[in-house]
């Protein structure tokens, strides 16, 4: 089943779905590298997205994960998925999907996004996206995991819970 780490800018998305695509045997896929130029652009000024933004980017994202599905390769997708129906819409694409739900303090993410000399996000759209996020709910599979540790520790409790829902 294909994962999808997720959560606020700042709680370690990209670094975290790549080692776990890489502990995995898997195909790392960022989310971010599929907005469409007007999204990017949009956030770099500080303008948090639309759903009518977001939609389109999202089952472009799904597509790629089911894309990979069919050539038989696990895919491991870097992705904010903050709402219950953005989760839905990737999974209306995409098929099941396995959720990586990162959580860190306000704080602890404000001081990560700050120290980015790298990125579209700016750490002003930090508080709208702590707004939007809705926690996975409980018919949703996933796993909730704290970001306050070090990388290969968030790796290993993300691959236990996921490996215990395939029963590995």
């Amino acid at each position: 089943m294909p994962l999808v780490v997720m959560g606020v800018s700042g709680s370690g998305k990209s670094t975290v779905a790549a080692a776990l695509a890489g502990a995995l045997g898997g195909i790392y896929l960022d989310a971010d590298d599929f907005h469409p130029p007007a999204n990017v652009a949009k956030m770099a000024a500080g303008t948090p997205l639309t759903d009518e933004d977001r939609m389109p980017w999202l089952h472009v994202v799904g597509e790629a994960v089911a894309v990979q599905a069919a050539k038989g390769r696990l895919a491991v997708v870097a992705c904010s998925a903050l709402r219950r129906r953005y989760r839905d819409a990737l999974r209306e694409t995409a098929g099941e999907l396995f959720f990586v739900q990162l959580d860190g303090t306000p704080e602890l993410l404000a001081a990560r996004i700050g120290a980015r000399t790298d990125h579209f996000m700016p750490p002003s759209l930090l508080a709208s996206q702590l707004a939007a996020l809705e926690p996975l709910e409980a018919d949703e599979q996933g796993a909730v995991v704290k970001v306050d540790q070090p990388v290969q520790h968030i790796v290993a409790e993300a691959r236990k819970r996921w490996d215990a829902r395939a029963g590995v």
